[in-house]
């Protein structure tokens, strides 16, 4: 080898020195155990930069002074090659041999260490180009995978689980396939970069013993394979390995086999996964098996029609990386110069969104290595000479700052130093005389970059927020992300990304279409700061996360989301303060329509009105059962518009009560006409015939919840003279009205495809849950004149007809009010009433302070006190019948029937009550009286205490004062 040929004769550059004393007292600890040629001239240039800029390299000298100079006087090709043929031989021993896995390691540590130093005094040297380095990276990283799978099959070989064709070649035909992805894929991997490695298989290949399961078999050797690359010792590494660009790496095992991955592919893929297969590459195990899967894959990365989606989806990653604004400027202390502004990644994005675009149809745009698709975007006519060239050499001048900032430490960062010291430092390093020179070339490199980009992106439409890093897409925690999400307030960012991740990576149903996937990315940034603003967060992502495992499809709800940020505020909100309407959502996202129309702040309590709004929503549909559909959507739209408007404080709880009240009385009303014409189509109708529906309960009240159940009477009456119907199946009248009875009931709960309506409850009718579940009206007089017992009376208290015929709903009413105002001893209405409630308290308990209704002195103890009341005085006052609690306890002090005072106090626990339970009903997943802290805190804010302790301690001294009094007055 002629002397010309060698390392240290070729060397044309070295680092400018920062600190040029500590650096030669550094040297003179190694210098007389170099040869002379090593001390002089460029060579001591270089070893002084070592030593002043790198504590990684100049320990690698440190600790071996002989193989330094040996690289010294050896031709770099002819080394590097040595070392990748030894590093590559490593995991095969001498014939007949064992294999000794830490042996193994240890030689491929130590030709690690060696190929570093050696790369890195070519590299800044000034002996290789950008080009010449990282292909020598990235074969020497082919070379210790191939290395290591060796090894390991050859391990399992010896214990007869793998049998090889060869064992002399124990890869071949192996039915194992390892492709690089990234920069190695590429053949552009960075100085300490990890390696992004996927594991496939062929279960069909025959190289395993019989009856062995291949996939925890080759998951185990995959997890080997890494394990004996990335263990650190005295020695170092050899290298880092990243095995997450797999399919779904959150739910699936290292190796997976080749038909799993393609289908996976072909029906989940993501326009980022089709980015990352530019560059893959088959490197290790069945090269040729690696080889046709990547064919079969081609139409899944290289579409044949020009893609302009896959721009936009691409981008939007992108835009996550770059969620924070304003950038024209950029700092170049703490520069990310890989994700940054003006970066690496930009680059990137540049040739590889057009690869993705137009390399369907071009085939020469579907190379691995980014320097040479933009020569190729060039010459197909796709960008100029210009962009070209601004782009190659910001790439090659990025590209060497980041080898220099990992040659420091051997870390895998691509930030500049924030510090000023350590930045002016690096800048040495990087071969500039000073930091304002560097500051000036990084910044002229970065602009370039950002302006051409710009031609490509910065049109698109921005959601993403101004709060910080939001990467989402690919895998891996970005560090930033991380921060900005504990800055937006997510106790547990890190399951919020993997939350995050899984949708992307389609593990739920509803983002699983490409089109979902696509909106669901640009949507992310905004819809994560849209949760922000919730209490909870991260309750409110996991709100999300299920609905969208509930939902078949989200792209209706997405789209949507996305185009009006008043509807992501108010879905956020939802999600975070009131799951029930959440799900209404994410079943029905057209419900969001009627928040955006004017009148949603102009709500009606009115039960007319309600009934007139739910007729215009269900039409006059042609079939039965498109009537179900149609009053079930009707349904969900009015009583989700009616808790959008409480949660937005439009509507108080109390009128919510009504709202809620007016819509079931329009769905029992609307339900009745229909259940009444299909049934006389059948069997025609009863001879003077009538029917009613009362409410009780709350919705007799006008009370109902966003979750009641309706509690229903029906009554009936016919002329006794002819009690058969007049059609095709005739049927006597009490057969008739019980079988109408089933058919409404029937109406009102069966769930269809557009889901349920309401649950119902027929328990207070005559006779309770025995008998027939329609009653004649006759019957219903005497049986309350007769036989009822005090509590059904108590019941009829709130009773009123909400559905049916008019004449007899008069009648009915009148009969309602006869027996309510009958003249009864308030006293022993008192007394019954208190060993009533006794006995519920004896036999059913209550489920602590947030059980609102059960609890004593809560809502059950008001409810009994007005009835008391009402039955006890109405018939000298009968405007005390068909009232709510609180207006029978205010107009009994009217009356003097109760003192003002304990009036005042009753009342005012009541509405405290009722509105707690309101919201609860509205905002509390699951039994309400087990409200989580976070839910106790929705609550209280919602009823404008300033915590959950404030509210339980006022809903105790409440419930304590009411107690006092109902014991008081109950006697």
């Amino acid at each position: 080898m002629s002397e010309s040929a060698i390392l240290r004769a070729r060397l044309t550059a070295a680092p400018p020195l920062f600190d040029p004393a500590g650096a030669a007292a550094r040297l003179a600890d190694i210098e007389a155990a170099l040869p002379a040629s090593c001390r002089e001239g460029p060579m001591r240039a270089l070893l002084l930069g070592l030593a002043d800029h790198s504590p990684f390299l100049w320990q690698l000298a440190l600790r071996d002074p002989d193989r330094l100079a040996r690289l010294a006087a050896t031709a770099p090709e002819d080394a590097v090659a040595a070392l990748i043929a030894d590093q590559r031989a490593a995991g095969r021993p001498a014939p007949g041999g064992p294999v000794d896995l830490e042996a193994v390691g240890r030689r491929l540590r130590r030709n690690r260490a060696e190929h570093a130093l050696l790369v890195a005094l070519a590299d800044i040297g000034g002996l290789w180009s950008l080009d010449t380095v990282t292909r020598a990276l990235s074969d020497f990283a082919d070379a210790s995978v191939s290395a290591a799978l060796d090894a390991l099959l050859l391990q399992a070989t010896e214990i007869g689980r793998f049998l090889p064709r060869d064992r002399a070649a124990p890869q071949e035909a192996c039915g194992l396939v390892v492709l690089g992805l990234g920069k190695l894929g590429g053949r552009e991997l960075n100085y300490s970069s990890d390696i992004d490695l996927v594991v496939f298989f062929d279960p069909e290949a025959g190289s395993l013993k019989e009856g062995l399961e291949p996939t925890p078999f080759f998951s185990r050797l995959a997890q080997g394979m890494g394990k004996l690359l990335q263990e650190r010792t005295a020695e170092g590494y050899v290298h880092r390995v990243d095995y997450r660009l797999r399919p779904d790496p959150g739910s699936t095992p290292t190796a997976m086999s080749l038909n799993s991955a393609y289908t996976y592919y072909e029906t989940l893929g993501q326009n980022w996964e089709r980015a990352a297969y530019i560059k893959a590459r088959p490197i290790a195990g069945d090269l040729a098996a690696g080889e046709r899967f990547l064919a079969d894959l081609r139409p899944f990365v290289w579409r044949k029609y020009f893609d302009f989606a896959s721009i936009a989806d691409v981008h939007a990653m992108k835009r996550q990386i770059h969620a924070v604004r304003g950038h024209d400027t950029i700092a170049v202390a703490g520069h990310d110069i890989k994700l940054g502004r003006g970066g690496i990644r930009e680059i990137e994005f540049f040739v590889q969104t057009q690869q993705l675009v137009f390399g369907g149809r071009r085939p020469a745009l579907r190379g691995r290595r980014t320097v040479e698709m933009l020569a190729s975007l060039t010459d197909e006519g796709w960008i100029g000479a210009e962009a070209r060239d601004a782009l190659r050499v910001a790439y090659v001048f990025l590209r060497t700052v980041e080898h220099r900032l990992q040659m420091v430490r051997d870390e895998q960062t691509q930030r500049l130093p924030a510090d000023p010291a350590e930045l002016a430092r690096f800048a040495h390093f990087a071969g500039f005389a000073g930091l304002p020179d560097f500051e000036a070339a990084l910044l002229h490199h970065a602009r370039a970059v950002q302006a051409h980009y710009a031609l490509l992106f910065e049109a698109e439409p921005d959601l993403s927020s101004e709060v910080g890093d939001l990467v989402f897409s690919g895998t891996g925690e970005d560090p930033g992300t991380l921060d900005t999400l504990r800055h937006l307030g997510f106790r547990e960012p890190a399951r919020a990304i993997e939350t995050v991740r899984g949708w992307h990576f389609g593990r739920r149903p509803a983002v699983r279409s490409p089109r979902a996937r696509e909106v669901l990315t640009e949507l992310v940034p905004a819809l994560i700061q849209a949760l922000a603003g919730t209490p909870d967060p991260d309750a409110a992502l996991d709100a999300l996360d299920r609905a969208f495992g509930r939902m078949p499809a989200a792209v209706e709800l997405l789209t949507i989301l996305r185009s009006h940020e008043r509807l992501r505020l108010l879905f956020a909100d939802l999600l975070g303060s009131a799951p029930r309407l959440a799900d209404t959502v994410a079943f029905s996202p057209h419900v969001l329509d009627a928040v955006i129309d004017p009148a949603f702040v102009d709500p009606t309590t009115d039960a007319a009105q309600l009934a007139e709004q739910f007729r215009g929503l269900v039409g006059s549909p042609a079939a039965y059962e498109d009537f179900l559909d149609r009053s079930r959507d009707a349904a969900r739209q009015m009583r989700f518009v009616t808790g959008a408007r409480l949660l937005s404080g439009i509507l108080p709880p109390s009128g919510a009560g009504q709202a809620f009240s007016g819509i079931a009385a329009a769905a029992v009303a609307t339900a009745l006409r229909a259940v009444s014409a299909a049934f006389a189509a059948d069997h025609g109708s009863v001879p003077g015939g009538r029917m009613v529906v009362l409410g009780l309960g709350r919705l007799g009240s006008c009370q109902l919840t966003a979750e009641s159940d309706l509690d229903l009477v029906v009554l009936y009456d016919f002329d006794p003279e002819c009690r058969t119907s007049d059609g095709p199946r005739p049927l006597d009248a009490a057969v008739a009205y019980n079988r109408l009875t089933q058919r409404l009931v029937a109406a009102l709960t069966a769930p269809t495809r557009r889901g349920g309506l309401y649950e119902i409850d027929l328990r207070l009718r005559p006779g309770g849950g025995q008998g027939m579940i329609a009653t004649q009206v006759p019957s219903f007089r005497s049986y309350m004149a007769e036989e009822a017992e005090l509590w059904e009376h108590m019941a009829l208290t709130r009773a009123r007809v909400i559905a049916g015929d008019a004449a007899l709903a008069a009648e009915v009413s009148e009969a309602i009010v006869s027996v309510v105002a009958a003249p009864r001893e308030p006293a022993a209405v008192n007394r019954a009433v208190r060993e009533m409630r006794e006995l519920i308290e004896r036999e059913k308990g209550d489920q602590g302070p947030l059980d609102l209704k059960l609890a004593p002195g809560g809502l059950l103890d008001l409810d009994f006190l007005a009835q008391a009341t009402v039955l006890g005085h109405a018939a000298a006052h009968r405007d005390l019948i068909g009232l709510d609690a609180p207006t029978v306890l205010e107009r009994a002090a009217g009356h003097g029937l109760l003192a003002r005072d304990a009036a005042d106090r009753l009342v005012s626990a009541y509405r405290l009550f009722d509105d707690v339970h309101h919201w609860q009903r509205l905002m509390v997943e699951g039994e309400p009286t087990a409200a989580s802290d976070v839910a106790l805190a929705r609550l209280a804010a919602a009823t404008g205490r300033p915590d959950a302790r404030a509210l339980t301690a006022q809903l105790e001294t409440e419930r304590a004062e009411v107690r006092a009094l109902f014991e008081r007055l109950m006697t």
